[in-house]
């Protein structure tokens, strides 16, 4: 029963399985320990403070009760995406989804699997345009010490016309929507409005507007007042430092950089398919100055797959979760839709960059 139990833990969390792996080997071939530096503990201490922030959020009803709002009236298909969108560029991809597909799936609203797999894609193509969006943007922005302005520009074309054309596909949807579900109307605690805050906060910390020390007040308002909201996704965290050890070894053995910006955009955007977005960009920041092509890669590589990104491992969990028999028909129109979508992103990369 507890092997059963270890294989299940393993299977669940099989990133924070191979990075492991991955830094031991290296490690032992190599002989030595991996150098960990300032810039891999300022990234670990920002997720840390960012994921207590999302679940405080969470917690306390903030994200249920806006999506509460979102759900009633007209166009509840594109309201519902463009919240997916825009939820994801403040809140983080996987938060947002947390948030929405819930709420679709209690709705009396017909092609519901659509409707899912279109807020999956506006969650990757929505926390592209932010710093800290999703893990490997807050990487890449802080590793590569970019401008927000540089950075936005750079993937604003990428998430701008994928907002378009999801909005343009929610036209399929008709009718309103009603909900299965009665709506809480209670007032907010004192703790979401203290959340809320510290969203905004942290915000211009992330930004560099703050120090970063003021991330230590909400992690002591957190462990004084609110213990729950410390109950955050550890083992992501012990994914990226187990990732800076191994790419740390990798660039020992592999001291040459990948060479051309196109190839580090495809080599991002394949391999994110077979370990997803997150390792890609922490696997291949060591071995090139070209952040451009990575974080478009890595933007595209979230397409595609199941596996390509954690928010579409979450819309599958969520959708299958609340269906009978449904996993088949997600799979199936998932990876069509999603593998268009790698397609469309892929051409627009060669448009801007290449042609």
């Amino acid at each position: 029963m507890h092997r059963l139990s270890r294989l299940t833990v393993l299977k669940k969390e099989w990133l924070l399985t191979v990075a492991t792996l991955g830094l031991l080997l290296t490690s032992l071939y190599l002989h030595r320990l991996p150098t960990y530096t300032i810039s891999d503990l300022e990234i670990l201490y920002i997720l840390w403070v960012l994921f207590i922030v999302t679940t405080g959020l969470q917690r306390h009803g903030v994200l249920e009760r806006i999506a509460a709002r979102i759900e009633q009236g007209r166009w509840l298909a594109a309201k519902l995406v463009a919240a997916t969108f825009f939820f994801s560029m403040l809140v983080t991809n996987d938060v947002a989804l947390l948030s929405i597909v819930p709420v679709t799936m209690l709705l009396h609203v017909e092609g519901k699997v659509w409707l899912v797999i279109l807020e999956a894609l506006a969650a990757n193509a929505g926390s592209a345009l932010s710093p800290f969006g999703n893990p490997q943007n807050l990487f890449i922005y802080w590793f590569y010490r970019l401008p927000f302005l540089t950075f936005v520009a750079e993937i604003a074309p990428f998430s701008l016309v994928f907002l378009v054309l999801l909005l343009l596909g929610t036209l399929a949807f008709r009718g309103e929507g009603r909900s299965a579900r009665p709506h809480d109307l209670t007032p907010l605690p004192l703790h979401a409005y203290i959340y809320l805050l510290a969203l905004l906060l942290f915000t211009l910390v992330v930004l560099r507007l703050l120090p970063l020390y003021v991330g230590l007040v909400i992690i002591a308002y957190a462990l004084l007042r609110d213990r729950g909201s410390l109950r955050v996704d550890y083992a992501l965290l012990a994914t990226f430092a187990c990732f800076f050890g191994f790419t740390d070894n990798l660039r020992t053995l592999l001291a040459q950089a990948l060479a051309h910006p196109h190839h580090v955009f495809s080599l991002a955007a394949l391999l994110s398919q077979l370990i997803s977005n997150v390792p890609t960009a922490l696997l291949l920041a060591d071995f090139t100055d070209h952040w451009p092509a990575l974080l478009w890669g890595v933007s595209v590589g979230g397409f595609g797959n199941l596996i390509a990104s954690l928010a579409n491992l979450i819309a599958y969990r969520l959708y299958v979760r609340r269906t009978q028999g449904g996993g088949r028909e997600f799979l199936i129109r998932f990876h069509a839709v999603g593998y268009l979508a790698f397609s469309v992103g892929v051409l627009l990369y060669i448009l801007l960059h290449v042609a």
